[in-house]
C-alpha cells in the first residue's frame, strides 16, 4: 500500500494530540509542606493576592524565591497539620477546623501565610469561644408560690428582679381552709442565678422578698 493521504495523516496527528496532556496542566501546583504533599491550582493559591502562597507561585512569575524538592514541589517549612484548614479556606471561603486542632495554631499559620481575611475570622471565633467560656452555664432558682385566684394578677404584676412566670397549677379549693369560694393555685416562678458578682448573689429587693415570703406558705 502507498503512503497515507495528507488528510489521513492530519487526522492521525489530531488523535495523538488529543491523548497527550494539555499545556494548561501547569495550572496545578505541588506543595511540600513539612514533608506532606498538597496539590492545588494557582487560582486557589492566589485567592488572596497579597498572601505568601500567591507571591510564591503567581502566574506571571514568582515574587518569592523558594527551593523545590526532587518532584518539583515547592518546599515550605511549616506544620502540615494546620495547613489543611488554610488551603480549604482558600478553596471555598469557609473556616473548618477539626476538633483535635487548636484555633490558635490555625491563627498562627494564617498570619504566617498573610491571609488577612482568615486572620480576622479565626480571631472572631476565638473571641466568641472565650466569651461563652467566661459566662459559664446559666443556672436558675425556682420558687413555688401558693395564692388565691384574686391574688394572681397582683402577684404577676409585682414580679421583678428577673423573676419569670413558669407554670400555674390549680389545686382546687379544698386547701383553702374551709373557704369554698376562692380557688387555690400554685404559681411556679424562676430567676437566672447569674446576676452575681464574684459568685456572691445580690440581695433580693423588697418585691422579691414578698414573693419569697408567700412561697414559704408551702
Amino acid at each position: 500500500p502507498g503512503p497515507p493521504s495528507p488528510r489521513a495523516a492530519g487526522a492521525a496527528a489530531g488523535s495523538a494530540g488529543a491523548l497527550s496532556p494539555p499545556a494548561a496542566a501547569s495550572k496545578w501546583v505541588r506543595l511540600n509542606v513539612g514533608g506532606t504533599y498538597f496539590v492545588s491550582t494557582r487560582q486557589t493559591l492566589c485567592r488572596e493576592p497579597k498572601s505568601f502562597l500567591c507571591r510564591l507561585c503567581c502566574q506571571d512569575g514568582p515574587e518569592l524565591g523558594s527551593d523545590k524538592d526532587e518532584t518539583g514541589a515547592y518546599l515550605i517549612d511549616r506544620d502540615p497539620t494546620y495547613f489543611g484548614p488554610i488551603l480549604n479556606y482558600l478553596r471555598h471561603g469557609k473556616l473548618i477546623i477539626n476538633k483535635e486542632l487548636a484555633e490558635e495554631g490555625v491563627l498562627e499559620e494564617a498570619e504566617f501565610y498573610n491571609i488577612a481575611s482568615l486572620v480576622r475570622l479565626v480571631k472572631e471565633r476565638i473571641r466568641d469561644n472565650e466569651n461563652r467560656t467566661s459566662q459559664g452555664p446559666v443556672k436558675h432558682v425556682y420558687r413555688v408560690l401558693q395564692c388565691q385566684e384574686e391574688e394572681l394578677t397582683q402577684m404577676v404584676s409585682t414580679m421583678s428582679d428577673g423573676w419569670k412566670f413558669e407554670q400555674l397549677i390549680s389545686i382546687g379549693s379544698s386547701y383553702n381552709y374551709g373557704n369554698e369560694d376562692q380557688a387555690e393555685f400554685l404559681c411556679v416562678v424562676s430567676r437566672e442565678l447569674n446576676n452575681s458578682t464574684n459568685g456572691i448573689v445580690k440581695e433580693p429587693s423588697e418585691k422579691a422578698k414578698i414573693l419569697q415570703e408567700r412561697g414559704s406558705r408551702m
